[in-house]
């Protein structure tokens, strides 16, 4: 249920392109973006499993800043980007089996309704999610896939190519960057709630047998996702000498089952990536839907799915390309204190013995995440101090100012702690105060 909640419409176009674009350089490319796109997301559901959602997490950098921050990271992997996305790329793959002559916008129109309309259905089950996608769509969309891969590796159709921008610097951090795309981080944040619903309906209820349980599910449908973002970017590798200059991993996946399968290479692609688009959607609009019920209960579940299916609609109806150009800012500046407070959470009673780095680490993070994407901008043609922090060029100038952060909170806190304390005086977690408040 966990691998076909996160593998959607980024997970199937992004390999490919990773592949085509690095070519000889595939190998360091593909595992910063496996470190990004799985790593994280990982390491995010196993901070969750012990920290019982992302408020609770986050709540310890304060309780404002959980609500805002949680509140846009579910807007974000919801109407803003990554449920308008799901559609748009699904119809992307169905639109060439569609009649001839149909006229294409009332074919969008049509196919979105549908699309949103049985996802909304769905959602409103959250329960059912284990039925339907762990023991039905998620094994037969991992059939489809093994025939794709196993096709390219069998039966190569060309060679790969020289690495070209932006792999053809330091592949490993550009890859690990293109992970990103996958949203995957964000996602695992949001998918804490309904995973533990089933989890727990499932018979995992006291907390060890909970946090163990969702823990070993991330990990499995980590394995999965990362075979699968092997095998396709391998699929992009092969398409370097063949479709050298494509722009979409959409394109390449149906130009390569059309090499190997023929017409029915165009069908493939299209059950793939419809099965995949709409696992996800179903699984974005349930736990939405969940976060903000919980937030403004006056509303029942049914009304917010129905909210974020029908914006979300609308936004799909802008292309693929518009979600797109948005989703690269927004994404750069979300993901790094993401990153921070998941890896944080790993070591939750550690950090709440020294409460304030919470606070310092997660916002001079964030702070230093906004000025470099107004920097890129705003400035992308000429140098500004931003450009100046360490490892700026590989696009991790936010670590530092992390690292500054995190070393600020500890001395504040080690400072503001009664000397009767001692050095191993606990504190209470900032989340318990979070959650009274």
């Amino acid at each position: 249920m966990l691998f076909s909640m996160f593998f959607g419409a980024g997970n199937l176009i992004l390999p490919p392109l990773l592949g085509l674009q690095a070519g000889t350089a595939y190998l360091p490319a593909m595992a910063g973006f496996l470190a990004a796109g799985i790593g994280l997301p990982v390491l995010a559901i196993i901070a969750l499993a012990q920290c019982g959602s992302a408020r609770a997490l986050a709540g310890r950098v304060g309780p404002r800043f959980a609500v805002v921050f949680v509140a846009l990271v579910y807007l974000t992997i919801g109407p803003f980007l990554a449920i308008p996305r799901t559609a748009s790329t699904a119809f992307a793959m169905v639109k060439p089996l569609l009649p001839y002559g149909i006229d294409p916008t009332a074919a969008t129109v049509a196919f979105s309704v549908v699309f949103f309309g049985a996802a909304f259905l769905l959602a409103l089950h959250p329960g059912a999610l284990n039925r339907v996608m762990g023991r039905f769509s998620a094994p037969l969309l991992i059939v489809l896939l093994v025939v794709v891969v196993a096709s390219a590796v069998f039966a190569p159709v060309g060679d790969p190519a020289p690495p070209v921008p932006p792999y053809d610097g330091n592949a490993l951090s550009e890859g690990f960057i293109a992970g990103y795309q996958t949203t995957d981080l964000l996602a695992a944040l949001c998918f804490g709630i309904v995973v533990t619903v089933n989890a727990k309906a499932l018979g995992a209820c006291e907390s060890k047998s909970l946090t163990l349980a969702v823990s070993v599910a991330g990990v499995i449908a980590g394995v999965l996702m990362g075979a699968v973002y092997c095998g396709i970017g391998i699929v992009g590798v092969q398409m370097g000498t063949v479709s050298p200059g494509a722009t979409n991993g959409a394109e390449l996946l149906s130009a390569a089952c059309q090499m190997h399968f023929g017409p029915a290479g165009a069908v493939l692609v299209a059950a793939i990536f419809l099965l995949a688009c709409l696992n996800v959607c179903i699984a974005l609009v349930s736990c939405c839907a969940e976060y903000f019920y919980e937030a403004l209960p006056r509303f029942p579940l049914a009304v917010w799915a129905a909210v974020f299916a029908v914006s979300s609609c609308l936004v799909s109806l802008l292309g693929l390309d518009a979600i797109l150009a948005f989703s690269v800012p927004l994404l750069n500046a979300l993901y790094p204190p993401a990153i921070v407070l998941v890896l944080m959470g790993l070591v939750t009673k550690h950090v709440d013995r020294v409460p304030k780095a919470w606070a310092w680490a997660v916002g001079c993070t964030g702070v230093a995440s906004v000025l470099i994407v107004a920097s890129d901008l705003f400035f992308a043609d000429g140098q500004t101090v931003i450009d100046a922090l360490p490892f700026a060029s590989l696009g991790f100038g936010w670590v530092v100012p992390a690292l500054v952060g995190a070393a600020i909170g500890v001395a504040v806190s080690l400072a503001k702690r009664p000397a009767a304390e001692g050095p191993q005086a606990s504190v209470h977690a900032p989340a318990d105060r979070a959650d009274d408040e």
